[in-house]
């Protein structure tokens, strides 16, 4: 049983990680993109491993390789189709999204590594292409996660690309 993660982490839009090293005040919005297809790649190779050691947990209540990648992949869906909103609508509110319910529901441990993989990809290009759609007074339209944190276009992008990096962290060990 994973231990539900309770921390608030939009401080990451004040300072950086001191686990992963990722400075993500620093992080230029217009690189989003690009970081987010790079992230992606790692995550392809590390799913190019053996089955059995992507579904290893390395602690009972740590996910494995596989079901971080899964993660991964559905915070890039996700967030795309946030992101969408913000785009669309005028200050939408964003249901909530347990990411452990979700975890156990779609069985992400039993997941087909190359299927995640390939869905990680797909997800990922969609995210960086809508994120490269964005311009101007866009990045300054807002949206309102359920716990009524406020983004801009600007400040989800930043609080987005944390995520993956730190998961890439969780599973690799190696810091930006």
């Amino acid at each position: 049983m994973i231990t539900p993660d309770t921390k608030d982490w939009t401080w990451v839009l004040e300072r950086s990680c001191d686990d992963c090293g990722l400075d993500t005040p620093a992080v230029v919005r217009e690189d989003v993109p690009g970081m987010v297809r790079a992230n992606a790649a790692e995550w392809q190779r590390l799913l190019a491993d053996d089955p059995a050691e992507l579904r290893r947990r390395p602690q009972p209540d740590v996910w494995s390789t596989l079901e971080y990648a899964c993660h991964v992949r559905d915070v890039f869906r996700l967030f795309d189709r946030r992101l969408v909103l913000m785009l669309t609508e005028e200050a939408p509110a964003f249901a909530n999204w347990d990411q452990d319910a979700t975890a156990v529901a779609e069985r992400y441990a039993e997941q087909d590594p190359a299927t995640v993989s390939a869905d990680l990809a797909a997800a990922a290009e969609q995210l960086a292409q809508s994120f490269a759609g964005v311009s101007g007074e866009q990045w300054q339209r807002t949206g309102l996660r359920s716990d009524g944190a406020r983004f801009t276009v600007d400040s989800f992008s930043h609080y987005l690309i944390h995520d993956p990096v730190h998961h890439l962290y969780d599973v690799t060990g190696v810091r930006l």
